[in-house]
C-alpha cells in the first residue's frame, strides 16, 4: 500500500516527507491510520546519530489513529478501533512477566530499524527503507504496530492529546505515579520542565505534593507555577541551587527527578534532597559522577526509569481518566503542526520553542 511518511535519509539529516509502500500485516501486526503523532527528543537525538547503513529511516514513537487491518493472530484490538500506540516489548520475558515491560529483555526491538527478523515493512521502489521504531514508526500516514505497544481508547479522545500518552507524557507522570509513589504533602523537585518534566509536574500536584521545579527558560517556570507547581527557580547564575530547595522544602525534598542527564545537574538534584530521599533519573545522558559519601550517608536511593515503569495497556487508560477529571491539563503542552511541517516542529523542539510538538494528518 502506498503512503507517506517522513524519512530522514541520512544520519543527522532533515525529515522530507515523500511516497513510501507498506506492506499488510503479518499475523501479529496491527496497521494504524495515523491520525497524530507526537515528537520526542529521542526522535531528534537518535536521527542525528542513526547508522547510515539503516538509512532511509522512518521514527516517530507517539502515535495514534485508528486500526485499518489486523493480523490472524491479534484479539486486543480490530479495524475501527482508536488506539494509541507506546513502546515495544515481548511480552513474555522474565520482566514483562513481573509487570514490568519497560525493562524487557528485549528491548532491542525498539530501535534496530527492523523487525525481528531482520526484514522491513517498508520500501520505496523496491527500495528497503527501514522503521519499525519502537514497534511503530509513526512518522507517517500509515503505522505497522502489536498488540503489546497498541493501546485501545474511547473514541472521544482527541488523538492530539492520546499522542504523546504514548512515551513523554507516560514516563513523566508514571515516574512520580508508578515509581516513587509519593505521599501527599511530601516535597518533591523536578529538574527540567520540559515536556516529560511538566508531565510529572502535573502528576505531582494531582497526588497532592509540594511540587518545587527548576528550569532556565522563564515561559516554562510560567508554566510550571499555572500547572501548580509552587515554587520555581532559575538555575542560571544562582549562587546556590540546592541551598536554595533545601530552605524552600523544609531542609530538603523527599523526592527529585532529574530530565536533563547533566552530571552537574544530577548532583543538584542529590544535593536537594533530605535523609533517605529518593532520586529518580529519567533523562537520557553519559556518564554522571557524584560523591559516593553524599549518597551514602544520606541513605539516598537513585533509581533510574524507562517509560515510567509503565504498562501501556494499563497506564494510558489511567492517564486519559486524570485528563477528564481536569487533573492532567496535557493540552497546555501540545503544539499542533501539519504533518508536512515535521521539519518546522523538530527544530522548534530541539531549540526549547516548542514543548510538546504534535503532528496532525489530515
Amino acid at each position: 500500500m502506498r503512503i507517506q511518511a517522513a524519512l530522514v535519509e541520512s544520519p543527522g539529516g532533515p525529515f522530507t516527507v515523500r511516497d513510501i509502500d507498506i506492506d499488510k500485516p503479518r499475523p501479529d501486526e496491527v496497521l494504524v491510520r495515523i491520525t497524530a503523532a507526537g515528537i520526542c527528543h529521542t526522535d531528534l537525538g537518535l536521527r542525528a546519530t542513526w547508522p547510515a547503513a539503516l538509512s532511509p529511516m522512518v521514527f516517530g514513537h507517539e502515535g495514534a489513529g485508528v486500526v485499518e487491518a489486523v493480523g490472524d493472530a491479534v484479539t486486543t484490538v480490530a479495524p475501527g478501533d482508536a488506539v494509541c500506540l507506546s513502546y515495544r516489548s515481548c511480552g513474555a520475558c522474565a520482566e514483562c512477566l513481573a509487570g514490568h515491560p519497560a525493562y524487557c529483555l528485549r528491548s532491542d526491538l525498539n530501535a534496530r530499524g527492523t523487525r525481528a527478523d531482520g526484514s522491513t515493512p517498508l520500501s520505496r521502489d523496491g527500495v528497503p527503507v527501514y522503521g519499525n521504531f519502537f514497534g511503530q514508526s509513526s512518522f507517517a500516514t500509515y503505522a505497522l504496530a502489536y498488540e503489546t505497544n497498541t493501546v485501545k481508547i474511547p473514541d472521544d479522545f482527541s488523538p492530539v492529546l492520546a499522542a504523546p500518552l504514548g512515551c513523554g507524557i507516560q514516563t513523566g507522570a508514571g515516574t512520580v505515579l508508578n515509581v516513587l509513589q509519593p505521599q501527599a504533602g511530601s516535597a518533591l523537585v523536578v529538574f527540567g520542565a520540559g515536556g516529560v518534566g511538566l508531565s510529572a509536574v502535573m502528576a505531582a500536584v494531582a497526588e497532592g505534593c509540594r511540587v518545587l521545579a527548576v528550569d532556565p527558560v522563564a515561559s516554562r517556570r510560567k508554566l510550571a507555577e499555572e500547572l501548580g507547581a509552587h515554587y520555581t527557580l532559575d538555575p542560571v547564575g544562582h549562587p546556590d541551587v540546592t541551598a536554595a530547595l533545601r530552605d524552600v522544602a523544609d531542609g530538603g525534598a523527599h523526592y527529585a527527578i532529574d530530565t536533563t542527564g547533566r552530571s552537574d545537574v544530577i548532583n543538584q538534584a542529590i544535593g536537594s534532597l533530605r535523609r533517605q530521599g529518593t532520586l529518580a533519573l529519567v533523562g537520557i545522558g553519559g556518564k554522571a559522577e557524584f560523591d559516593i559519601m553524599t549518597v551514602m550517608a544520606g541513605g539516598i536511593r537513585i533509581r533510574g526509569v524507562i517509560e515510567g515503569d509503565a504498562t501501556p495497556a494499563e497506564f494510558i487508560p489511567r492517564l486519559i481518566e486524570l485528563h477528564r477529571q481536569g487533573r492532567l491539563p496535557i493540552e497546555k503542552l501540545i503544539t499542533e503542526y501539519r504533518f508536512d511541517e515535521i521539519e518546522t516542529a523538530a527544530t522548534e523542539a530541539a531549540s526549547g520553542r516548542t514543548i510538546k510538538p504534535v503532528l496532525t494528518f489530515s
